[in-house]
């Protein structure tokens, strides 16, 4: 049986780290990166992400189409841990102003999701537990990322949530 793994949690919970764990019972692995460098602290960001894994996993580099990605993983890969959606979330939001492109980029990776080629680590920031953002933007952002969290994890044969570095299994 294929397992698509949700990992969620606030900002610096420990979800990664989380998901590592999870992905080094595996031999082959693919790490699928959804940031961009844009700027010296995002670059230092993923920095320390590729220090953190090392050289135990193939990365591929995807920004707006992981669901592409999906489809074309090395022979053999056993298992993709993709860090992180709310990154895609937010790459989608910048590129495709268009709700309905949105919609249709998170629906083409829902449909990898329901047939995935191996084991998938998924890695989400949950934003929707605090305050109501007081701008438009963020309020978009914010409800976007909580549709793709939803439907990820209703997809998902595991799913947690870590806290303080504490993983909660929720399912």
């Amino acid at each position: 049986m294929i397992n698509v793994i949700y990992v969620t949690g606030g900002a610096r919970s420990g979800k990664s780290s989380f998901a590592l764990q999870l992905a080094s019972r595996y031999e082959k692995k693919v790490f699928l990166a959804t940031a961009e460098p844009f700027d010296d602290e995002m670059k230092s960001r993923i920095g320390k992400h590729r220090e953190e894994r090392g050289d135990q996993f193939i990365t591929i580099e995807e920004p707006l189409y992981p669901e592409q990605a999906l489809r074309i993983l090395p022979s053999g890969s056993e298992v993709v841990l993709l860090d992180c959606l709310t990154v895609w979330a937010g790459n989608l939001m910048h590129r495709f102003e268009d709700e309905s492109l949105i919609k249709n980029r998170i629906d083409c990776f829902l449909n990898v999701l329901d047939h995935p080629p191996c084991d998938i680590i998924l890695v989400s920031n949950e934003v929707g537990m605090g305050i109501v953002p007081e701008n438009a933007m963020a309020r978009r952002f914010r409800d976007i990322a909580g549709i793709v969290n939803q439907k990820v994890a209703s997809r998902a044969t595991e799913a947690y949530l870590l806290c303080s570095g504490l993983p909660v299994r929720l399912k």
